[in-house]
């Protein structure tokens, strides 16, 4: 990467993880934990975009829950850039923030957004595709999002829809649709210029910025107003009266779609072809579905196990979680089964994503202790 560029990694850390009870909790979530290997899912985050940028370069927005878990596991962040959101308030506003407190420092930094709970398989590949849209970014007011070629008709995935080629491999973006239809999806598929929205975007402080001057214009306003306070005796207070007032919105919808809507060829939205084995961990089935594939672990059934120790008789295609216990199973397929200290899941691999029902049921119930 060129020297004179300056690269500032924003990671979104915030959320529950609901989908992953019960080894997530609010104090716990899925970023903070080792899902696929020895270190945390934000950790490896950090650690694949450490040849771009060192960790007192990179961001992080999350919750006071998970802070301090945060800056034990990550050390080297300063801490002042972990950022604690008074509120929930979707990326838009997270996004923002982090925009305009870049902006003040350095207008012409290029900001990566990352989710930080995706897993990337080939990370050198990875690195020299974030490499090429950082330089994209650097070009007055453009946006880059990083687009996965889809594998199946995925309703639970936004979708860009690409047309004419752009500059530097990438292509032009005409429009984004969020979690489509079934039938849509297959559509999408079928035609050969969709992409799935991996969530990972560039663009420089001074282009996001203006782009929520634009398009969030009450929003904007008070994000500004919280980065000018950041590093006074004020901040804490600002930021907890003016965030919790932001409009609750992703930045898809906020900012990408309403660029897009200016036409493919006057957007300065690019989409950026990123093929370097992403997978976002969306579910139990996800993470079995992604061991198996890598053969991390499984055996020659199909099931998946981290255990201390495994039988299986006539048994297929489960996911079995319980390191403390040895597990035998007989005559069961398709199964995901969890075990915690204080509580024991027990699932179809088909219902996986339904897991999040039950950290709502058991909040209605006042079970806090369990979430």
């Amino acid at each position: 990467m060129r020297t004179d560029i300056d690269f500032r990694p924003v990671i979104l850390a915030g959320g529950s993880g609901t989908r992953f009870w019960p080894r997530s909790r609010r104090a716990h979530a899925k970023q903070v934990l080792a899902l696929d290997g020895d270190r945390s899912m934000l950790q490896q985050t950090v650690d694949r975009l450490e040849p771009l940028a060192g960790q007192d370069k990179v961001w992080i927005i999350t919750n006071e829950l998970l802070s301090g878990e945060i800056q034990s596991q990550l050390e080297g962040v300063p801490s002042r850039q972990i950022v604690e959101e008074p509120a929930a308030r979707n990326t838009a506003p997270a996004c923002g923030l982090a925009a305009f407190l870049i902006e003040r420092e350095n207008p012409d930094a290029v900001i990566g957004v990352f989710p930080s709970d995706h897993v990337i398989g080939d990370e050198p590949r990875f690195l020299k595709i974030i490499e090429h849209g950082i330089a994209l970014a650097t070009q007055s007011d453009v946006m880059v999002v990083l687009g996965i070629e889809p594998t199946r008709a995925e309703t639970g995935y936004g979708y860009i829809e690409t047309g004419d080629e752009a500059p530097g491999d990438a292509l032009h973006v005409r429009r984004f649709t969020e979690k489509p239809s079934r039938d849509r999806a297959e559509v999408f598929v079928a035609a050969g210029n969709y992409f799935w929205n991996s969530g990972m975007f560039l663009w420089s402080a001074r282009t996001l910025a203006n782009a929520m001057r634009e398009h969030l214009p009450e929003t904007a306003p008070l994000l500004e107003e919280i980065a000018a306070a950041f590093g006074t005796p004020r901040f804490e207070e600002v930021f907890a009266e003016l965030y919790p007032r932001c409009e609750n919105i992703s930045v898809d919808y906020a900012i990408l779609e309403p660029r897009s809507a200016k036409g493919e060829h006057h957007s300065r939205l690019y989409c950026l072809p990123a093929e370097f084995g992403w997978n976002d961990l969306g579910s139990w089935a996800s993470l079995y579905e992604y061991q198996l594939e890598t053969r991390l672990r499984g055996d020659e059934e199909g099931n998946v196990s981290e255990t201390a120790g495994t039988l299986t008789i006539e048994s297929s295609d489960n996911y079995v979680f319980s390191p403390k216990k040895f597990v035998a199973m007989v005559g069961v397929q398709d199964l995901v089964v969890v075990e915690t200290e204080d509580a024991l899941l027990i699932t179809h691999r088909d219902h996986s994503q339904d897991v999040g029902k039950i950290v709502k049921e058991l909040a209605s119930r006042g079970r806090t202790d369990l979430i």
